[in-house]
């Protein structure tokens, strides 16, 4: 089976995707390998109030020892500043330090009483990675770092690495950037998103549009996440926590609204009720906000009450909820509902996973995997939306052959009527002067030689056929019934089969006939014969030799459904959509009226008729009329 083009574009995507997980993975894991792990380093609480973090101390009291293993120490009373200090190994001429976890706002580092590093204030209080440049001379002294400011956690965590500068600085970036690249390529998906949508029409826009803003805020979150933003943005810490803020207040109710217009309001309308009071909750929150920084950030209890702990509760309860909503409608066989559940399960998976690695390694883990947990439900919901654009389009494409057919079968519609009102106006005209015309030269006739007779004969049976035309005509004009009974169609296809069988012997062909019992239709019996005649007639006369003619009837629902097929010389598909238009037929003295007056016929009595063919292996005719009770 060859596959669209498409869905080979999204398989090698996806190839592509896990390919590139498995190299940063990889590259990452041998990032652990790189450089010397220093085995431990003495710690001193310091109050920089009184100029004590000022300068490295070099006295030997009030040092504690500590390892990588142990936790981040609580900060003791009135202390606003912690030292570290470690003796240096050989280096090479081009080494760096690598710190795991640096908690402070003031980050410094000293060689002996060199000044190496400086954050200037930026320093990481949310705990970053940090990188010190080393030169040769520098090995075997003492390597001091600074960790001060007003936060709750001050310090190190985590091992200190020292190696080549190259190698730990690849390292480095390569474990930070990536938030950034997957954030970044987030928010430009995102962007590229709503500005397709501005040109859907308004169902589609709308899912557009939020799908744009989960985008939108989940790469704003997880560039938020990245500790390498923390290095190259000054006063980052409040804007960014401000960005975030905002980013989660446009998430939470963007992402119960998308799934409320693809599965709809839920049980109780829950969905809708939990959008609302989110997108309440959220507003409300915003406004906090600007009063918090009109206020000089004066009420930041309160703000992190509401827009942490409240919204970690609404969070946990949309969760729940949806994943709920997603399964039951999954166990109905909702594809999307599927797709959406297996995309959710795969974020809460890689997420609490590395959730229990971080706090049962005491917080030590470095959280990675769970971002791209986080890419593999935004491609789920892409998914989705991809799902609805398609069904969108084979929409349009089924409207559009719909509508061709309906203008098809007006153009159709449009010429039967100019041909009956010409049939009417015209047939009863013609059709009297050429019965008096017959009747004459059958007078005429039976005074003549043999010889004359002879032609007199061919001008009357020429005569009969103008007359049998026009008889067509008539009939095509005029197809009400005159007399509409209940007919056994089994017993009316027999006496049409008997009745053409002597046809199908002269043309060396056979007609076969597979009837159910118990076939009724409202139909008047002669036109339903006409009707009949015509049809396996022509599948006779299509047949060259040795051929067959199946006629089968049987009840399908509440219509009897009657098939013709021959094993004739078939049509293609531009021939038999011309079926039933005046003068058009295969045959080489056909006028086309029988099927036209066939087709007409049918349509009267509410049943419609159907050419199926294949070129060189013949024809089938079905027709369906409405089923009748005896």
């Amino acid at each position: 089976m060859k596959l669209p083009l498409h869905k080979i574009a999204a398989v090698v995507f996806v190839i592509l995707l896990l390919a590139s997980m498995i190299e940063v993975g990889i590259t990452m894991e041998r990032g652990k390998q790189e450089g010397r792990e220093l085995r431990g380093w003495q710690l001193k609480w310091v109050n920089a109030a009184i100029g004590e973090g000022v300068h490295p101390p070099h006295t030997k009291s009030g040092w504690i020892d500590v390892s990588p293993s142990d936790d981040l120490p609580e900060v003791p009373g009135v202390m606003t500043g912690v030292w570290f200090r470690t003796s240096l190994p050989p280096l090479g001429s081009n080494s760096a330090a690598l710190l795991n976890k640096v908690y402070g706002s003031d980050i410094r580092a000293y060689v002996d009483d060199t000044l190496v590093y400086d954050s200037n204030g930026r320093g990481s209080r949310g705990g970053g990675k940090l990188l010190i440049p080393l030169t040769a001379p520098q090995a075997a002294k003492e390597l001091y770092i600074y960790s001060g400011g007003a936060d709750s956690r001050l310090g190190l965590e985590g091992e200190i690495k020292v190696g080549s500068y190259g190698k730990l600085l690849n390292v480095y970036l390569k474990e930070n950037l990536l938030d950034l690249m997957i954030g970044g390529s987030l928010i430009f998906m995102a962007v590229v998103l709503g500005v397709c949508s501005v040109f859907l029409k308004r169902e589609l826009f709308v899912n557009g549009i939020l799908l744009m803003l989960i985008m939108l805020s989940s790469g704003v979150l997880m560039i938020y996440y990245s500790p390498y933003l923390e290095i190259v943005m000054e006063n980052k810490y409040r804007w960014l926590e401000l960005l975030f803020d905002a980013a989660l207040f446009t998430l939470l109710p963007a992402f119960t609204y998308f799934f409320e217009k693809l599965f709809g309001s839920g049980l109780f309308k829950a969905v809708t009720r939990l959008r609302r009071l989110q997108m309440g909750y959220s507003l409300f929150c915003v406004g906090l906000c600007v009063l918090n920084i009109a206020l000089s950030y004066r009420l930041d209890g309160l703000y992190r009450t509401f827009t942490v702990d409240v919204v970690g509760i609404l969070m946990i309860i949309q969760f729940l909820l949806l994943l709920g909503l997603a399964i039951r409608y999954s166990l109905r066989g909702n594809v999307e509902a599927i797709i959406f559940t297996i995309g959710f399960a795969v974020f809460a998976f890689a997420s609490l996973s590395e959730l229990s690695l971080y706090y049962m390694s005491g917080e030590k883990y470095h959280l990675y995997w769970w971002k791209w947990g986080m890419v593999g439900f935004l491609v789920s919901l892409i998914v989705i939306v991809g799902r609805r654009f398609a069904k969108n389009h084979e929409q349009v494409v089924e409207y559009s052959k719909e509508l061709e057919k309906f203008n098809n079968d007006l153009q159709r519609s449009e010429k039967m009527e100019i041909i009956s009102e010409l049939a009417a106006s015209v047939a009863h005209e013609v059709r009297n002067p050429l019965q008096v015309t017959r009747g004459f030269l059958q007078i005429i006739g039976g005074a003549q030689d043999s010889k004359e007779r002879e032609y007199l004969q061919l001008a009357i049976s020429e005569l009969d056929r103008a007359s049998h035309i026009i008889n067509d005509f008539l009939t095509f004009a005029k197809p009400a019934m005159d007399k509409v009974e209940c007919l056994d169609v089994g017993e009316e296809l027999r006496h049409v089969a008997g009745i053409l069988l002597p046809l199908a012997q002269i043309q060396g062909s056979r007609i076969e006939i597979h009837l159910e019992a118990g076939l009724y239709v409202k139909f008047n019996s002669s036109k339903f014969k006409q009707a009949m005649i015509n049809i396996i007639k022509n599948g006779i006369e299509a047949i060259q030799d040795n051929g067959l003619v199946t006629i089968t009837a049987g009840k399908h629902g509440a219509y009897v459904v009657i098939s013709v097929r021959d094993t004739g010389e078939g049509m293609t598909a531009s021939e038999i959509a011309r079926l039933g238009e005046p003068y058009y037929s295969n045959k080489t003295k056909g006028t086309g009226l029988g099927l036209m007056v066939t087709f007409r016929l049918i349509e009267a009595m509410n049943g419609t008729i159907e050419f199926q063919s294949v070129k060189g292996k013949g024809t089938e005719v079905i027709i369906k009329l409405p089923a009748a009770k005896p």
